[in-house]
């Protein structure tokens, strides 16, 4: 008789702790660091379960490593340190999961050349890579990032990869297989290792085509939103939301497709290297070396500053970070341009919109050779619109003048000649399809149910972007008529989100049977599917924890005094 008592007043008590909020029904009872095995790979402790104290991903240490096949259920988790994913191992995630980095040990997850990830969520239940910082205080770089590292070429042979972590990449694998980002979205990461190593929202290391990239959205990184150095992965459905510096950086020869790219600038982040939408080297050096970057984007929407706001101002003393500061060595800036093509780079961009910077195309020859490859057809620029940019073109790097440079004096500065325009813009005017339009002219609407959005993004019905687009000349991209990122489809509904600083974190989600018992209200139900849960699993009830968490302990001691 007692022990059925006990039984009915720790399920009141778990429906009351968990009534009050998901995160506060933690089990501890998976094994910690001190009880799980582990090898010694390089003074780097190895797992085969990552998993820790049931919702950690990490034990606390800087760095761990997996060897083998791991599952992370769908479920909320605190990402500690960096954890390497090593070759021949698969990291499968779960639809819904939500994944907390934790700022101290500036978590991340590498996926090392061999290893794959299989994060595959679906637009009503999305892969979430997330600061853990409450919710209404998040910034820019509150953890580490998300980077993979594959066999396929770049123009470096093997290279150690941006931000700090041990990983190398690069091989002669061009069709190498990561594995599958999908219906991801990574937010508020890249925290600064050192200086100048911040790590990316999501790195893209010599990533081969046998790797999926698609829906995937990144928000509020500390550095550039995408970076690929070299590789041939093809990505489509790509959203880079108010990152620091530049939204899809291009290294090293990376020469994959990428089709349907939104670009949103909050006007207050920049970085002190200037902000782009693009910014595209072949190398740092700007040496002709193979592969060339010979990336093609096509329906890209680059929102910029003036776009999102219409006070804006490209100062520093109007770019102060606002909100969003970090205050983790970060500097901020100025903005640049849309597209940044430099240092030998052949990428290419095509039925693509850019509205609102202080520059719309920098070709720049200051390293290299880019303004050669421009005039020989290497690179393309076609059916391209820009609108409410300062200038159409500039010729080099923190330069704010449509002027034609001639050259550079023995301080590395530019020559320019006054009288002609640059050939930045020249080049960009004189391609098939490109235009400088009027901001009214393109009939932009920002359809969307979202919170945080504030920019217009669609064509109306009618507007002259719906039937634009060309695929001339360009081979592996689906073909639509538009140019922009969007037609009349918004396929951003249901996955992305625009207001990640604000969106409370749950460990449990619609469609989960403990959810609907609880949005029900029904207690009892939830509490007793709870428990049945947990001795399905071999975790014990915890029923004294529960009582002193309990939000009211009187009450529960009347309960269990009542039931008795």
């Amino acid at each position: 008789m007692r022990t059925i008592s006990f039984r009915k007043a720790a399920l009141l008590a778990l429906a009351t702790i968990c009534a009050a909020g998901f995160t506060a029904c933690e089990n501890n009872d998976n094994p910690g660091d001190d009880e799980k095995e582990y090898t010694l790979e390089g003074g780097i402790k190895v797992y085969s379960d990552i998993l820790f104290n049931n919702n950690e991903l990490g034990n606390g240490d800087q760095e761990i490593i997996l060897k083998g096949n791991q599952t992370i259920k769908k479920g909320t988790y605190l990402m500690k340190g960096w954890i390497y994913v090593a070759e021949g191992s698969v990291l499968t995630i779960e639809p819904g999961t939500v994944i907390k980095g934790d700022k101290e040990t500036k978590a991340s997850l590498i996926i090392e050349p061999g290893a794959k990830i299989i994060a595959e969520g679906t637009a009503s239940q999305p892969i979430v890579f997330t600061s853990n910082v409450p919710a209404g205080q998040r910034k820019p770089g509150d953890w580490g990032g998300l980077i993979l590292c594959g066999k396929a070429k770049n123009n470096q042979n093997t290279q150690q990869i941006e931000g700090g972590p041990r990983t190398k990449h690069g091989g002669n694998d061009d069709s190498d297989n990561s594995g599958v980002l999908k219906y991801v979205r990574v937010e508020f990461a890249g925290y600064p290792f050192e200086k100048d190593k911040e790590i990316n929202g999501v790195t893209l290391g010599s990533i081969g085509s046998g790797t999926t990239i698609d829906y995937v959205q990144v928000s509020y990184s500390n550095d550039d939103s995408f970076e690929w150095f070299g590789g041939t992965v093809n990505c489509k459905h790509l959203v880079a939301f108010n990152g620091w510096d530049d939204d899809f950086d291009t290294d090293n020869g990376f020469s994959g497709k990428v089709q349907y790219c939104l670009s949103v600038r909050d006007s207050r982040l920049a970085d002190t290297s200037q902000s782009n939408g693009f910014e595209s080297d072949n190398c740092a050096d700007g040496a002709e070396v193979d592969p060339y970057t010979t990336a093609v984007f096509s329906n890209v929407t680059f929102l910029g500053p003036k776009a999102t706001d219409a006070n804006f101002v490209n100062d520093v003393d109007y770019i102060n970070g606002g909100a969003y500061f970090p205050n983790n060595g970060s500097a901020l800036g100025r903005f640049q341009s849309a597209m940044q093509i430099r240092r030998s780079s052949r990428l290419s961009c095509i039925n693509s919109l850019a509205v609102g910077f202080p520059i719309g195309v920098i070709i720049d020859g200051e390293k290299g050779n880019t303004p050669a490859m421009a005039k020989e057809g290497k690179l393309k620029l076609q059916n391209v619109w820009l609108a409410d940019m300062d200038i159409t073109g500039s010729d080099a790097n923190k330069s704010y003048v449509d002027q034609l440079v001639t050259g550079y004096d023995e301080n590395k500065k530019p020559i320019y000649d006054e009288t002609q325009p640059s050939f930045s813009s020249t080049f960009f005017l004189s391609q098939v399809g490109n235009k400088v339009a009027a901001l009214s002219e393109l009939a932009l609407t920002g359809k969307s149910t979202m919170t945080g959005l504030n920019a217009d993004f669609m064509p109306q019905s009618g507007s002259p972007l719906m039937n634009a687009a060309s695929f001339d000349g360009v081979s592996g991209m689906e073909t639509v008529s538009y140019v922009g990122a969007f037609g009349t489809e918004n396929w951003l509904e249901g996955w992305a989100n625009f207001d990640p600083n604000n969106t409370a974190i749950q460990t449990r989600f619609p469609g989960d049977p403990l959810f609907a018992a609880l949005a029900s209200q029904n207690y009892p139900r939830f509490a007793d599917q709870l428990l049945e849960e947990r001795e399905a699993n071999l975790c014990v009830p915890f029923v004294y924890q529960a009582l002193l968490r309990a939000n009211s302990p009187l009450s529960v001691l009347f309960t269990i005094k009542s039931l008795t």
